[in-house]
Formats: structure tokens, sequence, C-alpha cells
């Protein structure tokens, strides 16, 4: 067993390519299988501004 990656040798390097790959593909097909689950099928809501709000140099607000 070879316990430094510089002395590695062909088939050490390529099994852990291999591993990355598996690995990279099965968090891309976890992502995608979640995604594909959720609602999007939201509308959009129009939100008007209120009536506008005076502030005094005082602690008080006044609505107007």
């Amino acid at each position: 067993m070879n316990h430094s990656f510089h002395s590695a040798d062909r088939g050490t390097h390529l099994k852990i390519v291999v591993v990355a790959l598996v690995a990279g593909i099965a968090v891309a097909a976890f992502g995608i299988s979640a995604r594909t689950g959720a609602d999007y099928s939201q509308t959009a809501q129009v939100v008007k501004a209120g009536k506008p709000v005076v502030v005094t140099s005082s602690s008080i607000s006044t609505v107007r």
C-alpha cells in the first residue's frame, strides 16, 4: 500500500480518479432529484405601495 500520493503507481491514481468521478456523479444526481421534486407553480403577486409615513424629530410618527 502506498501512503504517499507522490509515490503511488498508475493503478492507485486511477482508483482515486474513479472514486472521485463516482462521488461527483452521485452528488449531481442527488441535487437534480432534490430540485425536480419542488413545486414551482407559484404565481406572481403585485405589491402596491401604501400611504407615505412622515417621521418628525420627536419619537412620535405621524401617518398621513
